[in-house]
């Protein structure tokens, strides 16, 4: 990994970037694009998590902190950048994780479960035995031990097709989406509008921390991210 000089004012960023282009053999090209698209809009919201993305991760802790079978959905982006991360959540809210791809192959499976393996995660998607209805990409294969039997879903970095068909199946979706305006944002039931490294650290201490959360209107607290954005702007 070639490293940016520390005090460089876009060193994490860069860093996310170099993550990504190491770990080429299981991220898929259309990964790189889906991130750059992600940074633009962080510039939008100041490369902070706002008051909005707080009170959504409380609400994400509150449902998975009560949830009896909790899935984290992992993709090549996910894990080369927050393996982990995501291991500190799996263990703080037992939650299993299973690598979900929608550019599938053997080899990128495999390689990503053997990076979520380095950081002590044993994850599921090797053998998917089960489908989700109403799709036809790859995304539409899993496992029956893992998101097929899931109550909520932990979905980041996702595509909308999937997230609606995880909500038709009656399963609790919540995701971490930078874009407030994408299908998925405006379909999950929870959308954490931040970048990934950031807010699940957080995410992981509200559950540590036994954080409560009785009511919470996705779509209001959307506004207020959108709210947010256009008060930077002005």
């Amino acid at each position: 990994m070639t490293l940016p000089p520390e005090g460089h004012p876009r060193y994490k960023s860069l860093i996310a970037r170099e993550k990504l282009v190491e770990a080429t053999d299981v991220v898929a090209k259309q990964g790189l694009i889906a991130h750059g698209r992600g940074e633009a809009f962080d510039y939008l919201l100041g490369e902070q998590t706002c008051p909005p993305a707080i009170r959504s991760i409380k609400a994400a802790a509150s449902l998975i902190r009560v949830a009896s079978s909790p899935v984290i959905s992992v993709n090549g982006n996910v894990v080369a950048l927050a393996a982990k991360e995501v291991a500190h959540l799996s263990e703080a809210s037992g939650a299993k994780v299973e690598v979900n791809l929608f550019h599938r192959t053997s080899e990128r499976v495999a390689g990503l479960t053997k990076m979520m393996d380095e950081v002590g995660i044993q994850a599921l998607g090797m053998n998917p035995d089960d489908k989700i209805p109403g799709l036809s990409s790859e995304r539409a294969r899993c496992c029956s031990e893992g998101i097929g039997s899931a109550d909520v879903v932990l979905v980041p970095l996702e595509d909308g097709d999937r997230c609606q068909a995880l909500v038709e199946m009656g399963k609790q979706v919540i995701t971490i989406d930078l874009n407030p305006l994408s299908r998925t944002a405006q379909t999950a039931h929870i959308t954490i509008v931040d970048e990934l490294t950031r807010c699940l650290p957080l995410l992981t201490d509200a559950i540590r921390d036994g954080v409560k959360v009785d009511d919470f209107d996705n779509k209001k607290n959307l506004k207020e991210v959108l709210a947010f954005i256009c008060a930077r702007l002005s």
